[in-house]
């Protein structure tokens, strides 16, 4: 049965017969009688019935909420056993938003030195896929915006609040500028990420409220990418001030606090709504804990009135 619930799952994130099989490692035939053999036990149609996958069913949909908890509930069963008899080991997936990746080190290294027998994977996703992720037990936690969008059903703990810097070269216009607003931050030749991630769509919002109606320069789903064109000299980025203080510094790169408004947003740690949780997750949670007062005396987390001594 639980292989069965584990199909259905999966048909919901790929949305399609032939790579919900294949993410599942069985052919198209045993997948679909593997779904069958599942209505046929419950006595309900849990998929509209076409050429091709059309959604589910509204029963399909309420079996789907219990599928997810009963697939959670049983890797959190034999995750917990395996704890009580070997100690915490096994497998941490960890999705975050590309301006919230800095953060993951510090909390994976001294994961890492607590629990040596655990390995991770480190994911990096948009704030929406994040959540979806995490909904479909393809993650285990991840690091997000949690005042922005609806979260759903998610447990979080907050880590730190993002406020936003100007990334320019030092041999710019601005190179004496002890801070920018948001409307000279609309006349500047910028590079920014992606319409799809939610530090784009804040940062556009915060533009529009000023009057600018920004056509970027470049977009890419890269801060790296990003980086490397500010590093050039001839563009600007709006980047997280910890982030920008980690990636942005150099000898010829300046990072500038945005004022008028201060822009702020509460990123934090997000795991599934359950109790209790896995051993590995409960786990992570704590060195989540941990952290906080950690990067709260991080001196980049200084409001811009801060930074600027007012």
């Amino acid at each position: 049965m639980i292989d069965k619930l584990e199909f259905l799952i999966t048909l919901s994130r790929e949305r399609h017969f032939g790579h919900a099989a294949e993410s599942c490692g069985v052919s198209q035939p045993t997948f679909s009688a593997g779904i069958k053999q599942l209505e046929d036990t419950l006595g309900v149609l849990l998929v509209e019935r076409g050429s091709r996958f059309r959604g589910f069913t509204p029963e399909g949909e309420r079996v789907l909420d219990w599928a997810r908890r009963i697939v959670s509930d049983m890797r959190a069963m034999r995750q917990e056993v395996d704890a009580l008899k070997y100690g915490l080991a096994g497998h941490l997936r960890i999705a975050a938003i590309p301006t919230a990746l800095p953060i993951v080190a510090l909390l994976t290294t001294p994961y890492q030195a607590h629990h040596p027998d655990v390995r991770f994977t480190l994911l990096s996703r948009t704030s929406i896929e994040v959540l979806s992720m995490l909904e479909n037990l393809e993650i285990d936690a991840g690091l997000t915006y949690l005042d922005n969008e609806p979260l759903g059903r998610v447990q979080s703990l907050p880590l730190y609040t993002e406020y936003y810097r100007l990334l320019a070269s030092t041999d710019g216009p601005l190179a004496d500028r002890e801070s920018v607003t948001w409307q000279e931050v609309g006349h500047m030749p910028l590079c920014l990420l992606t319409p799809d991630m939610q530090n784009r769509r804040i940062i556009d919002a915060q533009l529009r409220e000023a009057g600018v109606d920004l056509v970027p320069r470049l977009e890419s789903d890269s801060v790296i990418v990003l980086i490397a064109h500010v590093h050039t000299g001839k563009w600007n980025s709006v980047m997280p001030a910890r982030l920008a203080d980690v990636l942005g510094v150099s000898k010829n790169v300046r990072t500038i606090p945005i004022v008028d408004p201060v822009v702020t947003h509460s990123i934090g740690l997000v795991v599934p709504h359950r109790n209790p949780l896995t051993p590995l997750i409960n786990a992570l949670v704590a060195e989540a804990k941990q952290l906080v007062p950690v990067l709260e005396g991080i001196a980049s987390t200084k409001t811009p009135e801060e930074t600027l001594g007012t």
